[in-house]
């Protein structure tokens, strides 16, 4: 699969083909073929999004696919009254490359921070509308102040918790600290990340 333009707005509906939430609603009930036109909608510019994290074709390919295989598996879970499919599709996507990124993160031994260059976890393609951008690259630059306001201790913290996904035991570990120390440090710097963005 090559590296597709990637746009929204060109994987729109055919007219009086079914709608994306007609199609969830097939595949919920097993329909194969409607997943596969789901797919065939949407999996341009889920392989793009997942390659702007990844920058890595062939990992880009093998998580797009992994996406389309959890919509067909968590098809029944889908709740329509917190977004249409495509944001739907578009999170599973984000949230499965963002796994992959930190699981290659930990292979390397690197740790992986929110000014990490390589960290590319803007959801938007070259054609969003200007407020998309103007919107997404203020919340992105409000939290990267916030973390900036955070003591090292914190930040590190907090990084290795919810960008390595890391589990607190784990962090304990990597830097020799008691359990609860990691805890406190954790919990300490949620509260001052909401309080900056609040």
């Amino acid at each position: 699969m090559e590296r597709p333009p990637g746009t929204v707005a060109a994987v729109a509906t055919a007219a009086g083909g079914p709608t994306d939430l007609e199609l969830v609603e097939r595949i919920r009930q097993g329909d194969q073929a409607a997943l596969d036109l789901l797919y065939k909608r949407y999996s341009a510019p889920v392989y793009s999004l997942v390659w702007k994290v990844l920058q890595s074709s062939e990992e880009a390919e093998d998580v797009a696919l992994d996406v389309f295989w959890q919509v067909w598996r968590q098809a029944g879970r889908y709740d329509p009254s917190r977004g249409a499919p495509p944001a739907w599709i578009f999170t599973l996507a984000r949230s499965r490359a963002i796994d992959r990124l930190r699981a290659r993160k930990r292979r390397e031994g690197r740790t992986v921070s929110i000014d990490d260059p390589d960290l590319n976890i803007d959801p938007l393609d070259e054609k969003a509308a200007p407020d998309e951008v103007v919107s997404f690259r203020q919340n992105r630059d409000a939290v990267r102040a916030a973390m900036a306001k955070l003591s090292a201790t914190q930040r590190e913290a907090v990084e290795l918790a919810f960008l390595e996904g890391m589990t607190h035991v784990e962090i304990a570990e990597r830097l020799g600290q008691p359990l609860g120390t990691v805890k406190t440090r954790i919990r300490q710097g949620l509260i001052r990340l909401r309080k900056h963005l609040d």
